[in-house]
């Protein structure tokens, strides 16, 4: 029987914070990038079962899956129950592009009354609930790192990076926690 490698999910296990402030990787999910012209909206939100949003800084949620506006024609769209978004995409009839991004994307969860000045230290965006409110979703950066910001509750964030990023946001989220919980 020969060895299997099982490979261990990035920041597997890792928890962070302070007082204020909750940092948790988020669970495993399905997420696509898709970019798609707007007469295929319609089509793409119906296969989905789930408004794709056409508005800047906007999302569309139902259930477990969450459509978040990247750009005009771009979204990132994530399942947190694992499901076949792929498969979703293939019977929609509309032109798209869409590429699974699931293992290139860890997602870690900030939560808490101090979730919004943990990552205001290192990102630049407004995030006050006035111009950032429960729903709104970018692409912005954290330090020098590129990511998805996706508020999901009034005190909750979902920052979406790049695995190969997520050791340095996840310790950037964590120094910043600390000074929020002061």
């Amino acid at each position: 029987m020969a060895d299997v490698a099982i490979r261990k999910p990035a920041l597997a296990g890792r928890l962070g914070g302070s007082a204020t402030v909750r940092l948790t990787t988020a669970r495993t999910a399905s997420r696509v990038a898709l970019r798609a012209p707007a007469e295929s909206l319609a089509a793409l939100s119906a296969a989905l079962g789930v408004s794709l949003p056409a508005a800047p800084k906007t999302s569309g949620r139902a259930g477990a899956r969450s459509a978040l506006w990247l750009g005009p024609d771009e979204w990132l769209v994530i399942d947190e129950d694992g499901a076949d978004l792929m498969a979703a995409f293939s019977g929609a009839g509309a032109l798209h592009s869409a590429t699974d991004v699931s293992h290139r994307n860890v997602g870690i969860i900030v939560s808490g009354p101090g979730a919004e000045a943990t990552l205001s230290a290192g990102c630049p965006q407004d995030l006050s609930l006035a111009s950032f409110p429960v729903g709104a979703a970018s692409r912005t950066i954290l330090g020098k790192a590129e990511m998805v910001l996706f508020r999901t509750e009034e005190d909750t964030f979902r920052v979406e990076c790049w695995r190969s990023f997520s050791d340095y946001v996840f310790g950037l989220l964590n120094e910043a926690a600390e000074d929020a919980g002061h």
